[in-house]
């Protein structure tokens, strides 16, 4: 189980977040990837705030079929606020390992920034494979944490708080590991693309300073990290960036794979 709780006030900070032009240059990415038309039916898995969500069920349209699902119900709550406008579009909360929907029902799925989360993500995936119809394909996104690259210069108090940090996920290096899986599940596996969070500025509305905030918030009581001592590691990135020594990089990892037809 991951040490987030993904109530009301972490899924604003999420949309912060995901509002940044790192994160809807991502979203542009998985978008294209996925080629919706008009009339497909697809399913998003860890819908969040709902805003790739909208976009697919913008592309699908009307005739068309929108399913979200998401363990947070703050974050149900959200998605279905912001498709409202969108009566083809319906959300629950349903965790990615019991997808209530019957096999081969989905032309497509996509499933961005979860199965780090999953602990089970065998499971997850052979769900994933089960309720897309043959021919279908599905984008998976996941960040492998052992990219991230932070400039400091105190790097004992940055171990601290990245190992407290660590905490927060299940899978750190998904990504690494993901092909096999795909694999194993009964995907063949199309395309990998490598999609970087760099951001060398501390700057507002970068995905870097919204995400060490975050990571700021969640490391005081873990890993031996006071709140005096987070609120010092980030109040440095300050510093570095006036000094013109800022360095935030984070690669996430975009999977496109198909579920073959029957033979």
């Amino acid at each position: 189980m991951t040490a987030f709780k993904f109530d009301e006030e972490l899924s604003r900070k999420i949309e912060a977040l995901y509002v940044t032009p790192d994160v809807v240059a991502q979203r542009r990415q998985v978008l294209q990837a996925l080629k919706l038309v008009p009339g497909e039916q697809v399913l998003d898995i860890g819908s969040g705030p709902g805003l790739l969500a909208y976009d697919m069920a913008v592309a699908v349209g009307s005739e068309g079929r929108l399913c979200g699902v998401d363990v947070s119900p703050a974050m149900v709550a959200m998605s279905r606020k912001r498709c409202s406008g969108q009566p083809w579009a319906e959300f629950q909360t349903v965790d990615a390992i019991d997808l209530p929907y019957p096999e081969n029902n989905f032309d497509a799925a996509v499933s961005t920034q979860v199965y780090e989360y999953v602990r089970d993500v065998p499971a997850a995936l052979c769900q994933l494979h089960r309720i897309l119809r043959p021919g279908g394909r599905a984008v998976i996104l996941d960040t492998d944490y052992g990219s991230l690259v932070i400039h400091t210069e105190d790097s004992a108090r940055m171990a601290r708080v990245l190992s407290a940090w660590d905490q927060h996920f299940v899978h750190a290096t998904l990504p690494r590991t993901l092909s096999p899986q795909l694999r194993d599940a009964g995907f063949s596996v199309r395309e990998r693309i490598a999609i970087p969070m760099f951001n060398p500025e501390f700057e507002d509305n970068t995905y870097g300073k919204g995400m060490l905030k975050m990571m700021a918030a969640f490391a005081p009581g873990r890993n031996g990290v006071s709140q005096s001592e987070a609120d010092a590691w980030f109040a440095e990135f300050a510093t570095l960036g006036a000094d013109g020594k800022f360095f935030f990089s984070l690669n996430r990892y975009l999977f496109l794979v198909d579920k073959p037809n029957r033979a």
